[in-house]
């Protein structure tokens, strides 16, 4: 038993696991809650969920067969307009990282990584046998530093998670043209955003913009993700992506759907948008173009989230994000009922 535990890499000993938000069993289980009591505003989900048309159409899959993913390939051709030769498909966002990294990172990498930020990026590099060099972000969240000249690949977020800010046009152009590395954009909020920077893709041989249909249109259970990415790129990704893309027959047709019916995703966008400002004004959290808002709290966050979650409401606790530190939480923002509670709790918590 112990020659079978010395043959684990060594890499998977550094990882620091990812650490998901809280969900409606286990929050329930631990206070005694009835599920639908309680408030989920820790996992960056649309409340509204997708379009009624994405029902429709898993009612109709074929679930015998493996999955085609031509029709969707065309769907997000027409949704961002760049041809199908530019785009691929993954499960999620994090399935597209992964095939991205087998293809460009290898034992003794360097990955550039600005920090707080989304927390799959460390992982997925230290699962290659790289290396993270992790850049503190400034007083209002911007990228201080340039890429360093050996870096291999940089993990850029914008709206960047958690702390909800964006990464200007002329700061991506700038860094892309100081550097050789392979620059990845995670765009997985750009649809709560002002400006999506994706169309640089056509510019910049080293630029990979990432996107997901978890967010804005309400597919987070379908892990349905892909990117924009020049094309000899593009190709290689093919190359060393598992069959499918791997993805389902159920998720395929639920991103067809999806997209059929941007009206839906657009209206569900504003509402949030303006719940966004409302709860931005009152709990005074930092300003954010994603569909959470960043909070500082003066006691330790821990004990913050601790006392909503009493309440039945799910908030996360921004500790595991590396350099967030130890006073800062993160609320998604859900619907006005939901948002009315949550304010309530923190009224009387701050009292």
């Amino acid at each position: 038993m112990s020659s079978s535990r010395q043959k684990v890499r060594e890499s998977i000993k550094q990882l620091r696991p990812y650490v998901a938000g809280k969900g409606f069993t286990e929050i329930s289980r631990r206070y005694g809650l009835d599920p639908k009591e309680i408030v989920k505003l820790g996992s960056n989900e649309n409340p509204y969920g997708p379009s009624p048309q994405v029902k429709e159409a898993l009612q109709r899959i074929s679930p015998e067969r493996y999955p085609e993913p031509e029709e969707l390939s065309e769907a997000l051709a027409s949704y961002t307009g760049l041809p199908e030769e530019m785009i691929v498909i993954g499960a999620g966002m994090d399935g597209v990282m992964e095939t991205l990294t087998r293809i460009f990172l290898e034992a003794g990498d360097l990955t550039f990584i600005p920090t707080p930020t989304f927390s799959y990026y460390e992982i997925l590099t230290i699962l290659a046998g790289a290396r993270p060099l992790f850049s503190p972000r400034g007083l209002d969240f911007q990228i201080q530093d340039t890429i360093p000249k050996d870096v291999k690949m940089a993990f850029l977020c914008s709206p960047n998670n958690p702390t909800g800010n964006v990464l200007k046009e002329d700061e991506l152009c700038q860094l892309l043209e100081t550097t050789d590395a392979i620059v990845f954009l995670d765009e997985a909020y750009v649809e709560f955003a002002e400006q999506s920077l994706a169309e640089l893709v056509g510019r910049y041989e080293n630029l990979v913009v990432g996107r997901t249909l978890s967010k804005a249109f309400g597919l987070a259970g379908m892990r349905l993700g892909y990117a924009l990415m020049p094309q000899w790129m593009a190709q290689e990704y093919r190359r060393a992506a598992p069959p499918f893309f791997a993805i389902s027959c159920a998720s395929a047709a639920a991103g067809v759907a999806a997209l059929a019916d941007l009206d839906y995703m657009h209206k569900s966008v504003d509402k949030i948008r303006m719940e966004r400002e409302r709860l931005q004004k009152e709990i005074k959290s930092h300003p954010s173009q994603g569909n959470f808002l960043y909070l500082k709290t003066e006691e330790a966050s821990e004990t913050f989230v601790e006392r909503f979650l009493q309440r039945g409401i799910i908030i996360r606790d921004c500790r595991p994000f590396r350099g967030a530190g130890e006073h800062h939480v993160r609320v998604t923002v859900g619907t006005p009922a939901e948002n009315e509670q949550f304010l309530a709790a923190y009224r009387e918590i701050q009292r």
